[in-house]
C-alpha cells in the first residue's frame, strides 16, 4: 500500500513536470523553425522575468494585483453568498430580487469599464468594482441552486427534533449548500483573476494586467509579455490549489458527504 501511495504521489509530480518540458521544447521548436524575430524564446523569457525581479516590478505588480483581487473577491463573497441563500430559502425575496439578478449577469463585467472609470476614475477602486461583479453573480446563483437542491430528508429529520427558524438554517442549511459554495468559490476566484487583468490593462496603471499592455507598448518586449502570462498562469494555479483545500476542513465534511 505504501509503494502505491508513493507512486501516485510521484506521478503527481513527474507526469506534469513531463508535460511542462515537452511544451516548453514545443515552443522553442516553433520559435527556431519559423525564426520569428518577435515571439521569445523560453530563454528570453527567463531572461525577461529576471530583469523584472531585479527592477522590483514582479514584487509590486503581483502585490497590486493580488490586492485588487481579494478586497473584489471578499466583497463579492460577503454580499454574494448571504443573498444568494436568501433567494433559495426564502420565496418572497427570490420573487422580489431575482428577477433583477437574472438581468444583470449576463453583462459582461468589462462591459462595465466606462462607468467603473467614470465613477471611481483611474484608481484601486474601477479594478476592484469589476472583480466585484464578475465574482458576485456567479456566488449569488450557485448559493441560491445550493440551497434548492439540498436533500429534504435533512430538513424534514431536524424539523421531526424541534429544530426551526435560525437554528435549523446555520445547522442544517448553510452546512449542506457548503460543497456548491465552495465550488463556486474556486470558479468565481478563476475569474475575478481573469478580470483583473483585463481591467489593469484599462483602468489603471499598474498591475500584471499593466505590465503586459505597457511591455506590447513599449518597444515590443514580448519577452517581458510572456513572462507576465506565465506569472498569472502560476498565481492562477496556486489560487486554485488553495481553494482546493478548504474541501478538506472538517466542519464541511458531512456536506460533502451528504451531496
Amino acid at each position: 500500500m505504501r509503494e502505491r501511495t508513493t507512486g501516485n504521489v510521484l506521478f503527481r509530480i513527474v507526469s506534469p513536470v513531463a508535460v511542462s518540458g515537452l511544451l516548453v521544447a514545443l515552443w522553442w521548436i516553433a520559435v527556431s523553425m519559423t525564426r520569428d524575430s518577435i515571439m521569445p524564446t523560453p530563454l528570453q523569457v527567463a531572461l525577461g522575468f529576471g530583469e523584472l525581479v531585479q527592477k522590483g516590478l514582479l514584487v509590486k505588480y503581483t502585490v497590486a494585483s493580488l490586492f485588487r483581487v481579494t478586497w473584489g473577491y471578499l466583497l463579492a463573497l460577503s454580499l454574494g453568498v448571504p443573498l444568494g441563500l436568501a433567494l433559495g430559502w426564502f420565496a418572497p425575496v427570490s420573487i422580489a430580487v431575482n428577477p433583477i439578478i437574472q438581468l444583470l449577469r449576463p453583462i459582461s463585467p468589462i462591459a462595465w469599464t466606462p462607468l467603473a472609470i467614470l465613477w471611481f476614475g483611474v484608481s484601486d477602486l474601477s479594478p476592484i468594482f469589476l472583480i466585484f461583479l464578475s465574482t458576485f453573480f456567479p456566488v449569488v446563483v450557485a448559493s441560491a441552486a445550493a440551497v434548492g437542491q439540498i436533500n429534504r430528508v435533512y430538513v424534514r429529520s431536524a424539523i421531526n427534533f424541534g429544530i426551526s427558524g435560525y437554528a435549523l438554517f446555520r445547522k442544517v442549511i448553510l452546512p449542506a449548500s457548503v460543497p456548491q459554495i465552495l465550488t463556486a468559490m474556486r470558479v468565481a476566484l478563476g475569474v475575478a483573476w481573469l478580470v483583473v487583468v483585463a481591467a489593469e490593462m484599462i483602468a489603471v496603471n499598474s498591475g500584471l494586467g499593466f505590465l503586459i499592455i505597457d511591455s506590447r507598448n513599449a518597444g515590443n518586449r514580448y519577452d517581458l509579455v510572456v513572462a507576465g502570462m506565465v506569472i498569472i498562469g502560476l498565481i492562477g494555479l496556486v489560487l486554485d490549489l488553495a481553494m482546493r483545500q478548504l474541501r478538506r476542513i472538517k466542519e464541511f465534511e458531512w456536506g460533502f458527504l451528504g451531496g
